[in-house]
């Protein structure tokens, strides 16, 4: 997986990987990765639903929550823990390009 460009490893991240894991992990493992998919599915797409924000963030919480069940404390860096802060950053950039009223 050489010379693959951003947009190839967001489909790998985003489509291809729940496919990929079906009959290779376990079950609970393989839940925890396909919600990451998903999750990175609905804050990567065209359109965003500011009231959903909240669920997403959460949603992260408890993926991260899972993915550290399952995998070696190794496995986790600063990076993997960004995960709970792109929802929080979203929301900010969101408030910043729409006139939100309130």
């Amino acid at each position: 997986m050489v010379g693959l460009k951003s947009h190839d490893c967001h489909i790998l991240m985003q489509q291809l990987l729940a496919v990929a894991i079906r009959d290779i992990l376990p079950n609970k493992v393989r839940l925890a990765i396909t919600r990451l998919c998903f999750f990175f599915n609905a804050i990567c797409s065209k359109v965003l639903d500011p009231v959903k924000l909240d669920e997403l963030e959460n949603e992260a919480a408890i993926i991260l929550c899972q993915l550290e069940m399952y995998f070696p404390p190794t496995f986790f860096d600063i990076m993997v823990h960004l995960i709970v802060h792109l929802v929080n950053q979203m929301l900010w950039s969101f408030l910043f390009v729409v006139d939100v009223p309130g």
